[in-house]
């Protein structure tokens, strides 16, 4: 649909240089962020504006890092209303080393102990109520694309600083708390970074605000969680003692889209983003395989499974060049925009490269930075058509899925070197291609069982969602394609129940995750309010209390939240009617 503008599809946002520097939007300009009131509204407004010049998603890759030193700069403001208050002089207390900003009573407190707790706890409140705003915002600004908020998400977890955990703490307690009248924000998408040794067990720094994570996760579906100790999220050029060490730690979109790895510069996210994407539909490949392999005369079923199992990869590997190729054409379209077709993203260097650019040259190679996604769908799909079973439970299915992603990701190397762009390999999230394949496969080829005679396919590679499997064996199934799809890639579990009274399952499950490798995770739950009374709990057919059918049914649905599924297509409702729990 956009493929007209030449647009872009999403971006991590080096907000730092807006809050330092300020913007220009092309028709107005903001001047540098001095307190936290002003650094919130400027990361909404950055996320908002660059969301008008684009058609996929925004994030922010170290939310905390970037907003840390403005609470500093809050403190020093309240230290300096103390001392027109006292009237005295407190400038030794400005940059006074402070080990964590909590709220205490100032009973007891005299002297400078007393100034500085009576600064600290009139800080948080100004941080909570800026984190209030930033996701209130973010729920209620709309983008070009309609009656639409934009698509957010914001990476955070790792600065230990105590101004980076004022602002974590404080972002999950109002998260907690909810929006409005308690309600599940549905934006931004919270995404925890998890690390050893910072941000997950129990001796590190940030524990206590990972276990605070989890409680959040358990009422409210957010924070998702990001591995960044899996192989593939490292960078060799972290260290504990940089405080720019976000520069070097992987960042997600909510949805899943990922951009780390780069040929034209240093192994980050930031400012940087995935040009394009285009998706292949396995299931009508592996249908096209076998009925090939059927064909062949002479053969016994043992053949015809090995043959068929070859054609198919054969096919996938012509698909994923044909791909790569429409991509390179896409990329070489993209790359003649005008800088003054993007007048935030590159007038304000959000995109890596951008600022350099006049506003009558072209893009050109700054959109070297980007990636370009090889797309796929219905794994599970595919290998019933080819093995009667998906990859749930049959190995012999596992082992072909996964040489399948290796053949894509063959592809995506190959392509690297003859183009030399970041070619990834996408486990495509598929809002509407989950729908579209589907009728058209059966039109094609009529309805055949277990593979199209549903109204959706299933997502990328996971476990069908209406397979009966435990956690731990739905993780161990798809993790080890998260290191092969490093173009994007989420794995989900659901659970029955209400997950806020059972807060230690959500960090067991975030354990198993973590030592299977998962990259990005999430935990599904029911989290359902009747609209009558305002009972907040699992709700079956009617509420508990009231009795009433008027029930708001919070979902995920492709990395997003909804309270009303009736806003997606048919594909996707049917999905999440047709998902088990996994125990």
């Amino acid at each position: 649909d956009y493929y007209p503008t030449k647009s872009l599809t999403c971006v991590q946002h080096p907000l730092d240089r807006i809050l330092k520097y300020g913007f220009s939007a092309g028709h107005g300009e903001s001047r540098p962020a001095k307190r936290i009131e002003t650094a919130s509204i400027l990361g909404c407004i950055s996320l908002e504006t660059a969301q008008n010049e684009m058609h996929g998603g925004q994030a922010i890759p170290a939310f905390d890092f970037y907003l840390a030193p403005y609470v500093r700069n809050s403190f020093i403001e309240e230290v300096k209303t103390l001392e027109d208050l006292y009237g005295q002089d407190f400038s030794h207390l400005y940059n006074k080393p402070i080990d964590d900003y909590q709220t205490q009573t100032l009973d007891g407190l005299s002297g400078d102990r007393r100034v500085i707790q009576h600064a600290i706890n009139r800080t948080v409140s100004r941080v909570h109520q800026s984190m209030e705003a930033f996701i209130h915002n973010m729920n209620t600004i709309h983008s070009r694309g309609g009656n639409q908020v934009v698509f957010s998400s914001i990476n955070y977890g790792t600065d230990t600083s105590a101004e980076g955990r004022c602002i974590i703490r404080e972002l999950l307690k109002s998260t907690y708390r909810g929006v409005g009248n308690g309600e599940t924000a549905i934006f931004p998408i919270q995404i925890w970074k998890k690390k050893r040794g910072v941000s997950y067990l129990p001796e590190d720094r940030n524990y206590d605000l990972y276990q605070l994570a989890c409680k959040v996760t358990a009422r409210r579906f957010f924070p998702n969680f990001l591995n960044l100790d899996a192989t593939f999220n490292q960078s060799e050029d972290w260290n504990a003692d940089d405080p720019q060490r976000y520069i070097h730690e992987v960042a997600t979109m909510g949805c899943r889209t990922r951009v780390f790895e780069n040929l034209h510069g240093e192994k980050t996210s930031l400012g940087r983003g995935n040009l394009s994407f285009t998706t292949m539909n396995l299931p009508r490949l592996a249908i096209e395989a076998h009925r090939k392999a059927e064909a062949l005369a002479d053969a016994t079923p043992e053949n015809r499974l090995e043959k068929a199992k070859e054609f198919f990869l054969q096919s996938v590997h012509s698909m994923a060049e044909f791909i790569a190729e429409q991509l390179y054409t896409r990329y070489q379209y993209q790359r003649t925009a005008l800088a003054r077709q993007f007048p935030f993203m590159m007038g304000n260097n959000v995109w890596k490269g951008g600022g350099q650019l006049h506003p009558n040259e072209e893009v050109g190679d700054v959109l070297n930075q980007g990636t370009l996604g090889i797309g796929f769908i219905g794994g599970h799909n595919a290998m019933v058509a080819l093995y009667g079973q998906g990859h749930g439970h049959n190995p012999k299915a596992w082992e072909t899925l996964y040489a399948v992603v290796e053949e894509m990701n063959k592809v995506a190397e190959a392509y690297k070197q003859k183009y030399g762009l970041n070619y990834s390999v996408l486990a495509t999230p598929a809002e509407g291609l989950s729908g579209r394949f589907t009728r058209m496969d059966k039109r094609k080829y009529g309805l055949i069982e277990g593979v199209n005679d549903r109204d959706y396919y299933v997502n990328s590679f996971h476990v069908d969602v209406k397979e009966p499997i435990t956690i731990v064996e739905k993780i161990k199934r798809e993790a080890p394609f998260h290191a092969l799809t490093r173009g994007g890639h989420i794995t989900y579990v659901e659970l029955d129940g209400e997950a806020q009274k059972n807060v230690k399952a959500i960090a067991k499950i975030v354990k198993v995750m973590h030592d299977e490798g998962i990259g990005y995770g999430s935990i599904n739950h029911p989290v359902d309010t009747c609209h009558n009374c305002g009972y907040k709990g699992v709700i079956y057919d009617k509420c508990p209390i009231c009795n009433s059918e008027n029930i708001l049914r919070m979902r995920r649905i492709t990395g997003y939240l909804t309270g009303d599924l009736n806003s997606w297509n048919s594909a996707k409702r049917a999905e999440e009617r047709d998902r088990v729990k996994h125990c």
